[in-house]
């Protein structure tokens, strides 16, 4: 009878139709890339059975809370620095690294005023008193806006005091609330904002600064994860990487 019943639920299941796995993959992602991401996440979840839970903050505490044992199953950096030192170090899986996009600067204030038809011209306005960018130390878009002024700098002299948040997103946040005249930030950013925000911009010259080339890399934690693994291969597909392009990168 024993034998009959093991037999009877084993044909029940193979009549049963395939049940697609579900796994859950937890994403370390640079503040700049934080919403073009969450987009991409919900465009891969509406057609994959696997889940996507997104961390966001600077590059440089990220990398720490992983050489530190966070559990991240991936991580989206804003350099390619911090993922080639994981992958040297072992803890992200070696040829899985990838450039995922080419980060863009630029000047931006909700006031159009502040705003004139360069960079050197705006930061020369006198007017502009406060000018916000990203920790230069923790977030490679504050390295590079650290650069685009001191090359502006050593052709003609400004006089401005210059705040620095923790990451990008933390700069954007200090022009929109009117803690500074203007900011230095990612592109995506200043194309993201509401309308009420969005004032008046223009592109940092990319000869101005070192390219800010993203790479992304799976950690070894996420090696066996079926939705790090299909997360990270989405976003190498063409649909993709031409959304990531919308989004203000290059």
């Amino acid at each position: 009878m024993k034998r009959f019943h093991a037999i009877f639920v084993c044909a029940i299941f193979l009549c049963m139709p395939a049940i697609a796995v579900t796994d859950e993959a937890l994403i370390a992602v640079a503040t700049n890339f934080h919403p073009i991401l969450e987009r991409l996440r919900d465009d891969f979840e509406a057609t994959s059975p696997h889940n996507i839970v997104l961390s966001g903050g600077s590059t440089g505490v990220l990398y720490a809370q992983i050489a530190n044992g966070a559990p991240y199953d991936a991580f989206f950096a804003a350099d390619q620095v911090r993922p080639e030192q994981l992958e040297e170090d072992g803890t992200g899986v070696a040829d899985s690294r990838f450039t995922y996009a080419e980060g863009r600067l630029a000047f931006w204030s909700s006031n159009p005023a502040f705003v004139r038809g360069s960079l050197q011209a705006s930061l020369e306005n006198t007017a502009l008193r406060v000018l916000a960018i990203a920790n230069p130390e923790l977030a490679p878009y504050g390295l590079a806006a650290m650069e685009a002024l001191h090359a502006v700098r050593s052709r003609n002299g400004f006089d401005l005091k210059v705040v620095r948040g923790e990451n990008v997103g933390q700069a954007f946040s200090m022009v929109a609330t009117g803690n500074a005249d203007a900011g230095i930030v990612a592109m995506s950013s200043v194309l993201l904002a509401p309308d009420r925000l969005r004032g008046d911009f223009l592109e940092v010259p990319k000869d101005l600064h070192s390219p800010i080339r993203q790479d992304a890399i799976l950690l070894k934690r996420g090696a066996q994860n079926q939705a790090a693994l299909a997360f990270l291969a989405y976003l190498q597909s063409d649909a993709a990487r031409d959304k990531i392009s919308s989004f203000g990168y290059r």
